[in-house]
């Protein structure tokens, strides 16, 4: 999964739960790293081959989990103009691992499989529009063709 090199970013190793009738895919508790507050959840999804971002929330802390399909997060830390750095890792069932993403990073998103790629993103606060910035894509360098 790589090493984290950017503060406040927690990747977290979910369960699975195998069970005959349908799994069990656990999320977040509120005892677990990570969770600061509750506002609201929502599930998203974006297709394959297709970037969402750059997106930098002011407030909001996400915990995102991909129970179906795949999905590459980007996450860009620019502590000022000459130190920068990018935490990339794909999440999906057989990684299922709970990214939590602390306001102040900017984040961009690919899908990666034919089909849905789901995201459930719970979210520490409810969705506010003034409270998170835009940016194109072409903005930060990223390479998102290098995989």
């Amino acid at each position: 999964m790589g090493k984290i090199n950017i503060e406040g970013l927690i990747l977290s190793p979910l369960k699975i739960i195998d069970h005959p009738k349908g799994n069990i895919f656990h999320g977040m508790k509120k005892s677990d790293n990570g969770f600061s507050d509750f506002g609201e959840a929502y599930f998203s999804t974006v297709n394959n081959d297709q970037i969402k971002g750059w997106n930098k929330h002011k407030k909001m802390t996400l915990n995102l989990i991909v129970p179906i399909g795949q999905v590459k997060f980007v996450i860009y830390n620019r502590n000022n103009k000459t130190d920068s750095s990018f935490y990339e890792v794909s999440l999906s069932k057989e990684k299922y691992y709970r990214l939590t993403v602390p306001p102040g990073l900017w984040m961009a998103f690919e899908g990666k499989r034919e089909g849905i790629n789901l995201i459930l993103n719970i979210a520490s606060m409810e969705h506010d529009p003034n409270e998170v910035e835009r940016m194109d894509l072409d903005k930060i360098p990223y390479n998102f063709d290098s995989d």
